[in-house]
């Protein structure tokens, strides 16, 4: 969510056709979608499933939900990192949960028969409005219905997808008025990460999509803008996975993941991809996974 993809397959990594949704439940392929977060933490989750005796395979930088729903529920996957809220929007669009109790029971509804999820961890990164230093001083934003009024000069900066998405530009328009015309909504595929903030830093676009675990934050003096109407659901990261491939075992270790995972240790991991270290995620994972005494089989 935070930056550009890195490492990882680059082309096509699903290939072609499907998966085997049968068979051994310790035989996984780990997804992940085409930002350093999602990739970080899908290594996180196979790191640790290999230390519990999972044979694990990887295919990252699918894309969306858009690509990877189906390759789960077709097993070109077995599991994948993602984020409470958006993947009920994306599940049941009519849904109006907003508290993280109300949006965990409505996506365990949603699911269906061919998907299932673990535990939620406790980390949240959601998706913000954020803007330069300069422009909230220059027009005083606090909140997303301060922007409202400049509708007309806003030039935002997001996936494609937010387009469309009920939180993206519709749930803006409905919420605080903030109308975004197609002339001005800015297309970056990379999720938040170094071209938007790029965009956004250097005044090509005003506002941008970018997520709040993102080191990039802090870096740039940026400011979210609050969304006391809940735009924006509870995004807590959780392992999603085909339902044929889902065990006890595997629940046990996803389950003892995901209770480390706060939103501290997200910027943490976030921080060290991103960050002048520059790690590859695959290594920030296996540092982590290490630090936190999960590289050990789990009692």
């Amino acid at each position: 969510m935070t930056l550009s993809a890195c490492g990882g397959s680059k082309s096509n990594p699903l290939g072609g056709g499907g998966g085997s949704c049968g068979g051994d439940t310790t035989k996984l392929t780990v997804g992940s979608a085409n930002f350093p977060e999602s990739e970080t933490v899908a290594d996180v989750y196979a790191e640790a499933l290999r230390a519990n005796g999972f044979s694990i395979d990887s295919k990252l930088n699918i894309g969306s939900r858009e690509a990877y729903v189906p390759a789960l529920k077709d097993c070109s996957i077995s599991l994948i990192p993602d984020y409470t809220g958006n993947l009920l929007q994306y599940l049941d669009k009519s849904s109006t949960a907003t508290s993280p109790d109300e949006v965990n029971a409505a996506l365990t509804k949603a699911l269906g028969d061919q998907l299932a999820i673990g535990t939620p961890a406790p980390g949240e990164d959601s998706d913000a409005v954020v803007v330069t230093k300069a422009t909230a001083d220059k027009w005083n934003l606090k909140t997303i219905a301060d922007l409202a009024s400049h509708s007309a000069e806003v030039k935002l900066a997001a996936p494609a997808e937010f387009s469309e998405r009920p939180g993206g530009l519709p749930g803006l328009k409905k919420n605080y008025g903030l109308d975004i015309s197609t002339a001005n909504f800015v297309p970056i595929a990379d999720g938040g990460g170094p071209a938007t903030v790029k965009a956004l830093t250097e005044g090509q676009v005003t506002a941008a999509d970018i997520f709040t675990t993102s080191p990039a934050i802090a870096q740039n003096n940026l400011v979210v803008l609050a969304d006391p109407k809940h735009n924006f659901p509870p995004q807590n990261v959780v392992p999603l996975s085909n339902a044929g491939k889902k065990s006890d075992k595997l629940s046990k270790v996803l389950d003892a993941v995901s209770a480390k995972l706060t939103t501290a240790e997200l910027i943490s991991l976030n921080t060290a991809v991103s960050g002048s270290s520059k790690t590859e995620p695959a290594a920030a994972a296996k540092q982590w996974v290490t630090a936190q005494g999960l590289d050990k089989p789990i009692a």
